[in-house]
């Protein structure tokens, strides 16, 4: 069994999350702004579907990548290089949460529940969840949404509608974290895709002590502003 959280309840001690399901640790309080802030500090997110109960989630293994160890793979530096995009950061925060949660692959659920989404949002007012976005031709093309305590990104979700648009953030994201100083971007559960990209699993206990050194570092001020001509100059002067 797993405690049913109250509105003021704690979380429960890491070391009580469940081995299987990998890392479920709690039930129930809310998702308000302080909830949510006290649960990345610790190393815990939210992950359930509709109708459910809230769900918190600490898993081990946690699959992170540091942001100066980003690979990029021949044909996404070609796009980088030469495809006519650009990247905004903040501007459209509640139209990639929505893309984010739009059914992929043919299915017709998502994670990303209406409680979810405005519950995401409320945090992106209150400067803790950002949005990097990949427009092309005008169009939001791809992008990603995550959380930001001090100098630790919590990657929550990504969408593409066109080929290598939210690789293309992701890159922008990491490439500027690495100038901020960012220890790593949480990824939580491993992905053949983002292993691709250079990121590696590490244990729990790990993850904490990352976290511990990362999350009361200064934050940059929200809303947040990339370097993007000066990193696209970076992907242009490397040209293979």
């Amino acid at each position: 069994m797993i405690p049913f959280l109250a509105a003021d309840d704690p979380f429960p001690p890491l070391g009580r999350a469940r081995r299987e399901p990998n890392g479920l640790l709690a039930a129930g309080a809310d998702l308000s702004p302080a909830r949510l802030l006290d649960a990345y500090r610790k190393g815990i997110f939210p992950w359930f579907s509709e109708g459910d109960p809230i769900l918190w989630w600490s898993p081990d293994p946690r699959m992170i990548l540091v942001p100066g160890e980003i690979r990029v793979p021949r044909s996404l530096a070609k796009a980088l290089r030469n495809r006519d995009y650009k990247i905004r950061v903040d501007s459209a925060f509640d139209l990639v949460i929505d893309a984010c949660a739009a059914p992929r692959n043919g299915t017709g659920g998502t994670w990303i529940t209406d409680r979810m989404r405005a519950a995401y949002c409320r945090f992106h007012q209150s400067g803790h969840a950002h949005s990097v976005e990949t427009w092309i031709d005008g169009r939001l093309e791809g992008g990603l949404y995550g959380i930001a305590i001090g100098h630790a990104f919590y990657g929550e979700s990504m969408f593409s509608r066109v080929a290598d648009a939210s690789k293309i953030a992701l890159v922008y994201l990491a490439r500027q974290l690495e100038r901020w100083n960012f220890g790593m971007i949480d990824c939580q559960m491993n992905t053949e895709h983002l292993a691709s990209m250079g990121g590696r699993e590490i244990s729990r206990t790990e993850f904490g002590h990352r976290l511990a050194e990362l999350i009361n570092c200064e934050a940059p001020p929200f809303p947040w502003r990339f370097e993007t001509e000066t990193i696209k100059d970076e992907f242009t002067r490397c040209r293979r």
